[in-house]
C-alpha cells in the first residue's frame, strides 16, 4: 500500500513518499501553505491522485514528556479535516524529534541553513513515515502465529 506522509507546519507542509510494499519513505516536495486549509488539502489531493496513495500519516507533534500541544491539537484537527476531503484513511503518529533528526542529518551533509530551510520539512516527513512504516511492520510480526 502507498502511504504519503504529512508533516505539518504553519507554513509548510512537508510530503513524504514510500514504496509499494511500505519499506522505504522518500521526501517526496514541501507544499507551500496559502490563505486555504481547503486549498492545502486540494493540492494534497493532486499528489494522492497522482502517486495512487491509499492511506495518509499525518505527523503528531507531541512534547517529549507525550502531552498534546497546541501544535497537536491543530494537527488533530486538520487531520479531521484531510479525512473529509481526502476519501481515503488519514492516521497519526507520534513525529517527536523528527524535524530535530532531518535537520541534524542535513547538518552532517554540511547543507547550508537555507538549503536546510527548503527541504528540512519533507525529509522530517520522510522519518516520521519510515518510523510509522517499521512499526507497523513490527505490529505485524507480533501479530503472526
Amino acid at each position: 500500500m502507498r502511504c504519503l506522509g504529512l508533516d505539518l507546519g504553519s507554513k509548510r507542509i512537508g510530503v513524504a513518499l514510500c514504496d509499494p510494499d511500505e519499506r522505504v519513505a522518500t521526501p517526496l516536495t514541501v507544499v507551500e501553505r496559502s490563505k486555504s486549509r481547503a486549498q492545502d488539502h486540494a493540492n494534497i489531493a493532486k499528489l494522492i491522485a497522482e502517486y495512487e496513495v491509499q492511506a495518509v500519516v499525518v505527523g503528531l507533534p507531541l512534547n517529549m514528556s507525550g502531552k498534546v500541544t497546541a501544535a497537536a491539537q491543530s494537527a488533530t484537527e486538520e487531520t479531521e479535516q484531510l479525512r473529509l476531503a481526502l476519501g481515503i484513511p488519514v492516521h497519526l503518529y507520534d513525529e517527536r524529534l523528527t524535524t530535530v533528526t532531518a535537520d541534524r542529518s542535513l547538518m552532517e551533509l554540511e547543507m547550508k541553513a537555507d538549503a536546510r530551510r527548503r527541504v528540512v520539512d519533507k525529509v522530517a516527513a520522510a522519518v516520521m513515515l519510515q518510523a510509522y512504516l517499521d512499526h507497523r511492520r513490527h505490529e505485524r510480526r507480533m501479530e503472526a502465529p
